[in-house]
């Protein structure tokens, strides 16, 4: 079974029209369903993805991500040592738009051995993390 990371771009995609990532984020949505793909994020990532739409989007599509997307994914939690590894990657980098969500995620893909993922971001680009 294909193990696809979700990444908070990919679920505001889905959830915005208007995004530019939208037709990309539905269609990979639409073939993680059909291919019966097994879906990850991290509780960070609820997190992030949860004030961003709560802020640009409202309630109706916050309860969307909750009611509808969110149940499509395992959510993993993130422990003390890939918090750690996450704040270490961070503190390497040093970049201004890197956020801490962001080095937990490669993190995470890395411990599991995840190479995709439904994101569009610069930063998995440069870890050779690709679209499905």
């Amino acid at each position: 079974m294909k193990t696809v990371f979700v990444d908070t771009s990919g679920f505001y995609a889905l959830l915005d029209g208007a995004d530019p990532f939208c037709p990309a984020a539905t269609d990979l949505f639409r073939r993680a369903e059909s291919e019966r793909w097994q879906l990850v994020t991290t509780n960070y990532v609820v997190q992030e993805t949860w004030a961003l739409v709560q802020h640009r989007l409202g309630w109706d599509a916050l309860e969307d991500f909750l009611d509808v997307l969110l149940p499509l994914c395992r959510v993993d939690f993130v422990d003390e040592t890939l918090h750690a590894l996450g704040v270490q990657r961070c503190r390497q980098a040093r970049l201004r738009n890197l956020s801490l969500t962001d080095c937990i995620s490669l993190e995470s893909m890395k411990r599991l051995g995840i190479t995709e993922a439904i994101a569009r971001d610069d930063h998995f680009d440069r870890e050779r993390i690709r679209l499905p």
